[in-house]
């Protein structure tokens, strides 16, 4: 059997995947929801892949499901365990030797105040973002890029469970040589406030040489469309499988 391995992205948790590990375990799939080390100043993307391998052990067939961050953690995860399909949601994309504080202005990423906006909402949600509360910070706000589309309660209490995220791991280069020889899929969001979809369609060209798929929703499909979300990784296994 396949096992879907969630590997979240920065500040986030295993929890941020709950309904949609939910559903896939519904449909009897096995899941492994990865928490990575990320409030861990010593811990940088090799103790993060570590974090991913050490979980999938003993594990066969592995896919595994990367969003936003994790983009430059799974594939690390690749070079050193059999994978049979890594799967980017709303993710980023590096080049070798690139870090990713460099990322973001090495892809035209087209709006600073978006990345400004998500970095306070982060803040303000793990408790570490001083006095006063920016709009950004307020879960489902005109000026939230993460959970526009989730219902008010769920997108408080995704909100509440943003981790403290070290910068450690953004200061360092991408070790990784070439992109892993395994079968890759990318899954953008259209209303993505974070990662636009054009500003992705673009990256997953330019770096991938794919074109996206595409569904509906911001920047957390897992919480927003678990259903939807499931429906098509259970599609991307039967493919490669085939």
């Amino acid at each position: 059997m396949t096992t879907f391995v969630l590997i979240p992205g920065a500040a986030c948790g295993s929890w941020h995947w709950h309904l949609l590990e939910a559903e896939l375990r519904a449909r009897g799939r096995a899941v492994v929801s990865v928490d990575l080390p990320c409030e861990d100043d010593a811990a940088g993307l090799e103790e993060y892949a570590d974090a991913v391998v050490a979980a999938t052990a003993g594990r066969g067939r592995l896919m595994l499901v990367a969003h936003s961050f994790a983009g430059f953690t799974a594939p690390l995860v690749c070079a050193r365990v059999p994978v049979e399909v890594l799967v980017l949601v709303a993710a980023m994309v590096p080049l070798p030797g690139e870090a990713p504080d460099e990322w973001w202005a090495a892809t035209g990423h087209p709006d600073a105040q978006v990345r400004r906006a998500g970095r306070a909402a982060q803040r303000a949600g793990d408790g570490t973002g001083g006095e006063g509360v920016p709009e950004a910070a307020v879960p489902g706000s005109a000026a939230d890029p993460f959970f526009q589309d989730l219902p008010p309660e769920l997108a408080a209490e995704a909100a509440v469970r943003w981790r403290r995220q070290s910068e450690t791991p953004a200061a360092r280069p991408w070790p990784m040589q070439t992109w892993p020889d395994v079968a890759t899929r990318f899954l953008l969001c259209r209303q993505d406030r974070l990662f636009p979809a054009p500003f992705l369609r673009a990256v997953a060209a330019e770096r991938l040489g794919v074109v996206p798929d595409e569904m509906a929703g911001g920047h957390f499909p897992m919480l927003s469309r678990p259903v939807e979300l499931a429906d098509r990784l259970e599609r991307y296994g039967a493919t490669t499988a085939g």
